[in-house]
């Protein structure tokens, strides 16, 4: 074969992402927590960066120093010329560094997160609250303060650490075995199942039980239930039919009228069905809003919130010293260290500056679209996607889904996510179309009004919307229920 040479044009688009492209992008994602956290980095990695302390005067002549708009408040968004999507530039001429080394910037910087700043004092140690004993830790805690030997202690930890959140147990006695090792001082099978025993008769009652049957006789047990009460006969013996609400035929099975079964079946309910709940590690998570949209008069100011986040600009002592260095023709590796610095915290500044200005035309593009929602409550929630807001702004609806990403804003509504805001919309026969998530409040309100020994069905809750204007299909009735959290018609029926 040939070899020749020869010359070809072609046509193609590649997306180039740079680094400062790369940094924007995930600043903007990033919540309060991890911007926070970046930061508290970058500052401590970065010795040109400097965290600085203005009054709202200084700022505003800093940053017209630096040829940037204050941050909007409650004025509106003025015109930015660079979007998210073009990214802070990316050479030394482009970035504007040196202007930075002009006298004409003076010594107070730029900073590009605005916002009032207060100094604060750290809570004192004493006041600060370690976490609560979980499950595992009140289980040992009773283990160490109970009569048990060094070898009964080593089986019961191991125990307990094969439970699972819930309190029940997921290895076997066997598998409980093997873990003591092998050889004379191994542990046996009737060691393991004499402490297990006595593991199960701690507190909360119905631990370490392998199955949710065992587990509810167990409770019953500690309650000192005879062992031919109706309770532990339906758990023993009827543990299907039960599970299949079956009453009469267990009513029947038991040679009780129906209606003396009442009490039995409500002094099963008062079981626990997960013994450990109790001690869940599960604790509340405080959200802290990103944006305040706050009422004056009759219109939406939006307040984005920086507190927080520290005010950043490019260290005096290191400006003057690369000037220094320039003026007297010193371009070694110290220059050039200071240099790349330097571009690391403008770029930085710029993208922080750049993320507030974007969270800010998005929660602007929100309150515009959704002023009735605001007026009015839940019900007139207009249905919009992130191609709305999108279009509305000018940017990419990647941007705008970056931006509603693990944020809040908080409203005279209450303390909202960003996503809430986003919901497909119901055909209506008038009127524009209805929110998916007025829908779901209006199933919400069907139930919640239902008479409980006739409970509505999805086929009959569909028939009632349709009679309002709403057309929807029976299994987005059913959708719609089991993302509300609602049991279906048959386990709602109240039977006694």
């Amino acid at each position: 074969m040939a070899l020749e040479q020869k010359l070809s044009l072609k046509l193609s688009q590649r997306l180039v992402m740079t680094p400062s492209l790369q940094q924007a992008i995930k600043l903007l994602q990033m919540t309060r927590l991890e911007l926070e956290t970046t930061v508290a980095q970058e500052l401590e990695a970065n010795p040109v960066l400097e965290e600085i302390e203005e009054t709202a005067e200084e700022e505003e002549e800093t940053l017209a120093a630096a040829g940037a708009e204050p941050e909007p408040t409650a004025t509106p968004e003025p015109e930015i010329t660079p979007e998210i999507e073009a990214g802070p530039k990316n050479t030394l001429e482009e970035t504007g560094l040196d202007a930075w080394l002009q006298d004409d910037w003076g010594d107070e910087g730029w900073s590009g997160t605005a916002g009032e700043w207060e100094e604060r004092e750290a809570p004192p140690l004493e006041n600060t609250l370690s976490r609560e004993p979980d499950l595992y830790d009140h289980l040992l805690w009773q283990i160490h303060m109970s009569d048990f030997t060094p070898r009964e202690r080593s089986i019961a930890e191991a125990i307990v650490g094969n439970l699972d959140p819930d309190g029940f147990l997921v290895a076997s006695s066997e598998e409980i075995r093997l873990a003591g090792g092998e050889g004379e001082d191994a542990w046996t099978t009737e060691e393991v199942e004499a402490v297990l025993e006595r593991v199960r008769s701690l507190d909360p009652p119905g631990i370490a039980c392998p199955t949710l049957r065992e587990s509810l006789l167990r409770q019953l047990d500690m309650r000192e239930e005879a062992a031919d009460s109706p309770a532990r006969r339906i758990l023993d013996e009827y543990w299907d039919a039960f599970l299949r609400r079956a009453y009469p035929a267990i009513a029947k099975a038991l040679g009780m009228q129906f209606a003396e079964l009442e009490p039995v079946i409500e002094t099963i309910r008062t079981l626990q069905t997960r013994p450990g709940r109790a001690f869940g590690r599960d604790r509340p998570v405080y959200v802290e809003p990103d944006v305040h949209v706050i009422k004056v008069g009759d219109e939406y100011v939006i307040q984005l919130n920086d507190d927080g986040l520290p005010r950043l600009r490019v260290s005096r002592a290191y400006r003057r010293m690369l000037q220094q260095m320039r003026a007297e023709g010193r371009q070694g590796e110290a220059a050039q260290y200071i240099t790349e610095k330097m571009r690391s915290a403008v770029w930085l500044i710029k993208s922080l500056d750049q993320r507030q200005r974007t969270i800010y035309k998005v929660a602007e593009s929100i309150v515009r679209q959704q002023r009735e929602f605001l007026d009015r409550g839940v019900d007139h929630l207009r249905p919009m996607v992130l191609r709305d807001v999108a279009e509305d702004i000018g940017m990419h609806e990647s941007t705008v889904s970056r931006v509603v990403s693990n944020k809040y804003v908080h409203t005279p509504r209450g303390l909202l996510p960003f996503k809430f805001f986003f919901h497909s919309g119901i055909d209506r026969d008038y009127g524009e179309d209805i929110s998916s998530l007025s829908v779901k409040r209006k199933i919400k309100q069907l139930i919640d009004d239902e008479d409980p020994r006739h409970p509505l069905s999805d086929s009959e809750l569909m028939r009632i919307l349709n009679r309002e204007g709403i057309q929807i299909a029976r299994r987005t009735v059913a959708k719609y229920r089991d993302e509300l959290n609602i049991p279906s018609s048959a386990d709602r029926r109240k039977v006694f």
